[in-house]
């Protein structure tokens, strides 16, 4: 088993795909788009993304438009948080994909032994980055 995130769109899901596949460093799997479907869809939303499938490294996001673009309320009922494995792949990751958007709290060391930060991207995602800070040896 897998989780899986699906993100949806008011049709700038093309823009936000190849976005996350550049700042990620991403693989665009699938890419169907509405008129390419059977579905009777209005002339508007023919070039709309129906279904993308993202792979980030071991994972997969899938990500759409919505036939109802004024249903999106964009980023308020969805996190995704990526836990990295060194801070130097945290720092470059957040800031690639902070660009143009709003970092609500700025990569520091948390409580709990980690550098973390928080923001929301130009497309109204929530992120969260976390990377577990290397322990020193104890001495004896």
């Amino acid at each position: 088993m897998k989780l899986i995130t699906y993100l949806s769109f008011a049709g700038n899901c093309e823009e936000a795909l190849n976005f996350y596949k550049e700042a990620l460093g991403a693989e665009i799997l699938q890419v169907s788009k509405m008129g390419d479907s059977p579905m009777e869809v209005h002339e508007n939303l023919k070039d709309k993304i129906m279904h993308a499938r993202l792979q980030i490294g071991e994972n997969e996001l899938y990500m759409s438009d919505t036939f109802d673009p004024a249903s999106i309320k964009q980023g308020n009922n969805v996190s995704l948080s990526i836990q990295a494995d060194d801070i130097p792949q945290l720092e470059k990751l957040f800031d690639r994909l902070s660009a143009g958007g709003h970092v609500t709290m700025p990569l520091a060391d948390a409580f709990w032994g980690a550098r973390f930060g928080m923001f929301v991207d130009k497309f109204g995602i929530h992120w969260m980055f976390n990377c577990e800070l290397k322990k020193e040896p104890a001495l004896n």
